[in-house]
C-alpha cells in the first residue's frame, strides 16, 4: 500500500510542477499569438505562427528522443525549460525598452519550440517510470485534465492581464513559474532507482545512429506505422478548427467592444480568451471523464469515437453564427479531444519498449510538428479568400468520417486491446 502512495505522491509533485510551467509557456502563447493576430488579422500570419511554433520541433524531436532514452530524463526537462524561460526573459527585457516588433517574437517562438521538442519526448517517457502500467491511462487522463485546468487559468489569466498591463508581463510571470517548476521537478521528484539509465558517451554520428535504429523499429510495427499516418492526417484536417479559429472569432465578431452583464466590458482579447477559455473547460471535463470511466475496453474504439466527434464540433464551429453558442461547441470540442489523447498515450506506453519510448514520442512529435505547418500551408493562405467557416465544415466532416474507418483497421484493434 505503501508504494501506491509513493508513486502517486510521485507523480503528482512532477504534474505539478509540469502544470506550473505550462501556465507561464500558455500566458506567453496567448499573448503573443492574440498580439500578432489583431495587429495583422492575416491568414498567411496564422501560417508564420504555424511555422514557427512547430516546425524547429521537428528538426530537434529526434535528437530529443535519443536524449531521452540514453540520458536523465529530470535533467533534460529542466535544461529546456530553463533555456526557453531565459530567452522569454530577453524578449521581456526588449518589449520593457519599447522595442515592440513582430519579428522578434517570432523568433521567441522558434526557440521556445526547439525547446519543447526537446522537453516533450523526455516527458512522456518519464511517466511510464513514474506510474505502474496498470495505472498507465488513468493517469494520462489525470494528467490531461491537470494540463487542461491550467489551459483554463492561463487565457484566462492573459486575458486579465493583457486588459490592465503591458505583453511583457505575462513573459515575466512565465519566468518565474518556469523556475518554481524547475525547483519542483529537482528537489521533489522521485525516479526509482530500476528506471534510471547509465549516461552514454558517444559522438555526433552516434545520435543518427540511434535515431536509425528508432526509424527502424518503427518501421518493424505495422500499427505504429499506421497510428503515424493517422496522426498525420488528423494533424492535417484538424488544422482549421486547431489554428483558425481565433481568427475566425476575430473576423466574424470584430474588434468592437461589447459590454455585457452588470457593464463588463468584452474586447477582442477577451473575446478571443473565452474561446480558449470554453475549450480549456471542456479539456479539463473531458480528461475527469476519461480519468475516471477509463474509456471503452479496445482504446482505440475511444479514439475513433474522438476523432468522429471532433469532426462534428469543426462543422458545428463552421455553421453557427451566434458567439456564446460558439463559445459552447469550443468547450464540447475540448471535452472529445480529452478523450483522444490519453487511450493514444497508454496504447503507445503499453506497446512500445522501454528502450525506444523516447525515439517513438520523437517521431511522433516530429509528425504533429510538420504536419501542422503544412496544414497550415494550405489552409493559412485559402482563408484569405475563401471563408474560415466553410474550410471548418469540408475539413470536419472529412475527419468524422475517419473515426469510422480507423474501427475497421485490425492492427490499430489489436494494439488498442493490448493489456498493461
Amino acid at each position: 500500500m505503501s508504494s501506491t502512495r509513493n508513486w502517486k505522491s510521485n507523480f503528482a509533485l512532477f504534474i505539478s510542477g509540469q502544470g506550473l510551467t505550462l501556465f507561464g509557456s500558455m500566458l506567453v502563447h496567448y499573448a503573443v499569438m492574440w498580439y500578432i493576430l489583431l495587429q495583422t488579422q492575416s491568414g498567411l500570419m496564422m501560417t508564420v505562427l504555424a511555422v514557427a511554433g512547430a516546425l524547429p520541433m521537428f528538426f530537434i524531436s529526434p535528437f530529443g528522443g535519443v536524449w531521452a532514452d540514453r540520458y536523465n530524463k529530470k535533467a533534460i526537462i529542466n535544461i529546456a525549460d530553463a533555456s526557453v524561460a531565459l530567452v522569454t526573459l530577453v524578449m521581456a527585457v526588449l518589449f520593457s525598452l519599447g522595442i515592440e516588433l513582430i519579428w522578434p517574437l517570432l523568433i521567441c517562438l522558434v526557440i521556445r519550440a526547439f525547446g519543447q521538442g526537446v522537453q516533450m519526448p523526455a516527458v512522456n517517457a518519464l511517466v511510464p517510470e513514474l506510474v505502474p502500467p496498470e495505472h498507465l491511462t488513468r493517469a494520462n487522463g489525470i494528467s490531461g485534465s491537470v494540463m487542461s485546468m491550467v489551459m483554463f487559468a492561463s487565457p484566462m489569466a492573459g486575458g486579465a492581464l493583457l486588459a490592465v498591463a503591458p505583453i511583457q508581463t505575462l513573459m515575466f510571470v512565465d519566468v518565474v513559474s518556469a523556475a518554481i517548476g524547475i525547483s519542483i521537478l529537482v528537489f521533489f521528484v522521485k525516479v526509482p532507482i530500476r528506471a534510471e539509465k547509465k549516461e552514454i558517451t558517444a559522438g555526433a554520428r552516434q545520435y543518427f545512429v540511434e535515431i536509425g535504429e528508432g526509424l527502424r523499429y518503427i518501421a518493424g510495427k505495422t500499427f505504429l506505422k499506421r497510428l503515424l499516418v493517422l496522426s498525420a492526417l488528423y494533424s492535417i484536417m484538424s488544422a482549421p478548427g486547431a489554428m483558425l479559429t481565433p481568427l475566425q472569432v476575430a473576423r466574424n465578431w470584430g474588434e468592437d467592444i461589447w459590454y455585457v452583464a452588470g457593464g463588463f466590458a468584452l474586447g477582442a482579447e477577451q473575446r478571443l480568451a473565452s474561446i480558449e477559455i470554453a475549450f480549456s473547460v471542456g479539456m479539463v471535463l473531458g480528461g475527469i471523464i476519461i480519468g475516471a470511466w477509463g474509456g471503452f475496453k479496445n482504446r482505440t474504439h475511444t479514439c475513433a469515437l474522438s476523432i468522429s466527434l471532433f469532426g462534428l464540433g469543426a462543422v458545428g464551429l463552421g455553421l453557427i453564427g451566434n458567439f456564446w453558442v460558439y463559445v459552447l461547441c469550443m468547450g464540447a470540442v475540448g471535452v472529445v479531444m480529452s478523450l483522444f489523447n490519453a487511450p493514444m498515450m497508454a496504447t503507445l506506453q503499453i506497446n512500445v519498449d522501454a528502450e525506444y519510448m523516447g525515439r517513438v514520442f520523437s517521431v511522433l512529435a516530429m509528425m504533429g510538428s510538420l504536419m501542422m505547418p503544412l496544414g497550415m500551408i494550405l489552409w493559412g493562405p485559402l482563408s484569405d479568400v475563401v471563408a474560415i467557416d466553410w474550410l471548418l465544415v469540408g475539413t470536419g466532416c472529412f475527419v468524422f468520417l475517419m473515426g469510422f474507418l480507423i474501427v475497421l483497421d485490425k492492427t490499430l484493434l489489436k494494439a488498442g486491446a493490448e493489456k498493461a
